[in-house]
């Protein structure tokens, strides 16, 4: 029996998210965890340790994930990465836009607010224009353009009386079980573990495995402090609610829309309506962590824009991250690594969508700088 929410349950909620991003924010500042900087050691020096390290925070986020769900205590179902609708298009244009925006903004929404907190200030203005794009995304203009073009094309599964889109229940044809479930997790898991300590590098790569394995563990924490700690009985309503999320479902860490909904919060702080969220505590906790592990590590530095040339590729990469992730439902974390672990169909498609829009810009790059030379 699901217990009732008290006056201060959407404040743990909250509280936590800002602990665990803290966490997560220190722990990618001193190992260097970026999903920007997995895709370019890859695509120009051909080194895949970092991405390896983004996958072994996939492979673990997984494990633990559906290990939680195995036990009964999330349900993974409740998120709005299993929904039956595949917007396919959404995620397809989203990620690439996602991934060349993050390319041209030195970072993917969580690195910009692990860099603000190294005293990256070009990273404060691609906040601001990532936040303000994904706000026009989730209500305003570009919201517009997204609903009319590219969420009708889609899949719905529904059709086919599949009521999900995660791995599991796509080979069921049914809601999978927990048991089905944890075994399909346990199954793509091993795959990728195989690929990322197949390395010997990698096996002797200690930040490597400590922050993949921190980051997937608190992806994991992130679900069962929505899914569980803050899924309760509305006294008032007698409703099952999820509390402090902006989804009002199941969530665990993105860095998109949660900067829209912090900056929309700071606009309108007076608003009684609004209240910090999970996400927003995390955008904080992010900031806050890798402040504290720049500054115990005497490597916080101001850093400013070079030129205006430099500070218009920043702007642009922030509308277009905004842009991206919030149609995309998701970043190289939101959906990377949250939405992954899901095992939802398009979650998937969102990584590789991301991966191939940032290889893409990156190869464009250099291309483009052969040519000057």
């Amino acid at each position: 029996m699901i217990p009732e929410a008290t006056p201060y349950t959407g404040m743990l909620v909250a509280s936590l998210a800002f602990v665990l991003a803290f966490v997560f924010g220190a722990t990618a500042q001193r190992t260097h965890f970026c999903t920007l900087g997995a895709v370019s050691d890859w695509i120009n020096i051909g080194d895949l340790s970092r991405m390896r390290m983004w996958l072994l925070s996939i492979a673990v986020a997984m494990l633990a994930a559906n290990g939680l769900q195995a036990a009964g205590l999330i349900d993974l179902g409740k998120s709005i990465y299993v929904a039956p609708n595949l917007m396919w298009l959404s995620h397809i244009v989203g990620g690439l836009l996602f991934g060349i925006g993050m390319t041209l903004g030195s970072g993917c929404g969580s690195k910009t607010l692990i860099r603000i907190g190294a005293g990256n200030l070009k990273s404060v203005v691609v906040a601001v224009f990532l936040g303000l794009s994904a706000w026009m995304t989730l209500r305003g203009l570009f919201g517009q353009w997204r609903v009319d073009w590219l969420q009708p094309v889609a899949v719905n599964f529904e059709r086919w009386s599949i009521p999900g889109q995660d791995l599991p229940t796509l080979l069921s044809g049914a809601r999978a079980s927990a048991a089905m479930a944890m075994g399909c997790a346990a199954a793509v898991a091993t795959a990728i573990l195989a690929f990322v300590f197949g390395s010997r590098d990698f096996r002797g790569n200690r930040d490597g495995i400590i922050g993949g394995t921190v980051v997937g563990l608190l992806v994991a924490a992130g679900w069962f402090v929505t899914a569980n700690l803050g899924y309760r009985e509305n006294p008032e309503t007698l409703e099952l609610t999820f509390y402090a999320t902006n989804s009002r479902a199941a969530e665990s860490f993105s860095f998109v829309a949660p900067v829209a909904y912090s900056l929309e919060l700071l606009a309108m702080w007076t608003d009684r309506s609004l209240h910090v969220t999970f996400g927003i505590a995390a955008v904080a906790g992010m900031m806050a962590g890798a402040f504290a592990m720049a500054m115990a590590t005497r490597t916080f530095r101001w850093e400013s824009f070079t030129s205006p040339a430099d500070m218009r590729n920043h702007m642009l990469g922030g509308i277009l991250m905004g842009f991206g992730g919030v149609t995309a439902l998701g970043c190289t974390i939101g959906q990377g690594i949250s939405g992954l672990s899901t095992l939802a169909l398009g979650s998937f498609i969102t990584f590789a969508s991301i991966v191939a829009g940032c290889a893409a810009t990156m190869k464009f790059q250099y291309w483009r700088m052969m040519r000057e030379v």
